[in-house]
């Protein structure tokens, strides 16, 4: 058994699974799975790339400071990289990141710096833009760029490539990529021109990105939509991008991009992030129009460890509408953690406050139900909690019922919707009874996002 000297070494040579359970139509599938590297994402590969490709051109030394701009698995890799080869590293990245990218790459040891997710390129909030002028004007920071770094696609050429051409024995017809930085898809297109050219170049985009429009019919526009999948789609063409044989582009929406991570999940027992969920939809959507059988390689680019508290939360994915359940058209459909399926998180009246205040930490919520054999007796939030014990942290250990609220607003179900805005108003969240049975809570959020779905 082999004994590496640096986790460094662990990057590249992922494995190669042929997937068994998904409709693939007539063609086979074979998984890439890049979530294996040791950052967990392709990005790892760059990492190393830029960073010592820099070091051998005596542009950086141990002790310096690396600056760039990404959305999340870039910084991962150079966080890697850069933690084990003695370098500080200031990342910038878009404020629609997952949480578990920004504790990862703190925990690591980089600095970043979150900025805004609505802008484009040219904007001083850009995350690119604001990247290279952090650079600037910081003394001797060294600006990675990624996104016009030709050592950045030269890892996919040298490295990506011609591994899975040997992983495939040389046998395969198509292969599907998303593209952020460019750098996978330039590599690779550089590479297959030469050692196999037969082999069809896919993009996977996500709905409003350029790429699509300019790949399938020539055009570049110069406006973007947002989208939810972090780490691929553009809205412009990075310096280092060669689009030239890329043979067609799927766009692919953010529900269809979900969907397909956590079906890759529950047929294939592969974790995989939010862009490999657009990869794999796009990869699908190939497969299934074919008329001949062909082998077809896709990324699994990310690990979904990253998205646990987005698109592998039912709660994120009903709150943004890519899940749903029954409607009944009544306040039930307003009722995001139903109590009949035991999503509601209660805690009862001889429960002390440190039980309740923890709950409402964990969980995530401000505000609990204090049930008592199945009837909902009082409330207790944040507010009632720090009233009850500011003055003498010892009332922690006070039963909930020492702090909670009786006097509650109960809404029955068939109520209309206008009927929760006296309650907000109040600055108190409802109660939904049906009968005497007690289904839900809902708040102000509970509301906001109702609405919003509706307008999808």
């Amino acid at each position: 058994m082999t004994i590496h000297n640096s986790v460094l070494e662990l990057i590249g040579h992922t494995p190669m699974v042929k997937a068994r359970h998904l409709d693939t139509g007539v063609c086979q599938l074979y998984l890439k799975l890049e979530c294996m590297n040791p950052g967990g994402s392709i990005k790892d590969r760059i990492g190393v790339s830029m960073i010592e490709a820099a070091e051998r051109a005596g542009r950086i030394k141990p002790g310096d400071t690396l600056i760039e701009g990404t959305a999340g698995n870039t910084g991962i890799g150079l966080a890697l990289v850069a933690q084990q080869k003695g370098y500080k590293l200031l990342l910038v990245v878009p404020d629609k990141m997952s949480r578990e990218k920004i504790f990862n790459l703190r925990a690591m040891g980089a600095e970043v710096i979150l900025t805004r997710s609505d802008v484009a390129k040219g904007h001083p909030e850009y995350y690119q833009d604001m990247a290279e002028r952090i650079a600037r004007e910081t003394p001797g920071a060294y600006f990675i760029n990624q996104f016009g770094n030709p050592d950045n696609p030269l890892a996919h050429e040298t490295g990506t490539g011609p591994e899975i051409l040997a992983q495939m024995n040389g046998d395969m017809d198509a292969i599907v990529f998303g593209c952020g930085s460019s750098g996978t898809m330039t590599g690779l297109s550089r590479y297959f021109a030469e050692a196999a050219p037969q082999v069809e170049l896919i993009l996977a985009d996500p709905v409003g990105s350029i790429l699509t429009q300019y790949i399938n019919e020539g055009v570049l526009s110069t406006k973007s939509g947002s989208w939810l999948v972090e780490g691929i789609g553009e809205d412009f063409l990075p310096t280092i991008s060669d689009f030239s044989r890329v043979k067609k582009a799927y766009a692919i929406s953010d529900k269809e991009s979900f969907m397909a991570g956590r079906e890759l999940l529950m047929k294939e027992g592969v974790l995989g992030g939010s862009s490999s969920g657009t990869l794999l939809a796009a990869a699908l959507k190939y497969c299934r129009e074919q008329t001949e059988p062909k082998k077809v390689v896709v990324f699994v680019c990310d690990t979904g460890n990253k998205y646990l508290s987005k698109m592998y939360n039912d709660y994120w994915m009903l709150d943004n509408g890519f899940l749903e359940r029954e409607a009944k058209g009544d306040l039930s459909d307003l009722i995001l953690r139903p109590y009949a399926k035991r999503d509601t998180v209660v805690v009862g009246p001889n429960d002390t406050l440190t039980i309740a205040y923890q709950r409402m930490k964990m969980y995530d919520v401000s505000q609990l139900p204090v049930m008592e054999d199945e009837k909902i007796v009082g409330i207790v939030d944040e507010s009632d909690v720090l009233l009850h014990v500011h003055t003498d942290h010892e009332r922690f250990k006070d039963l909930v019922s020492t702090a909670m609220v009786r006097d509650l607003e109960v809404l029955d179900v068939s109520a209309p919707i206008e009927a929760l805005m006296p309650v907000f108003d109040a600055g108190k969240v409802v109660i939904v009874l049906d009968g005497g049975r007690f289904l839900g809570l809902i708040t102000r959020i509970d509301l906001l996002n109702y609405l919003r779905r509706r307008v999808q």
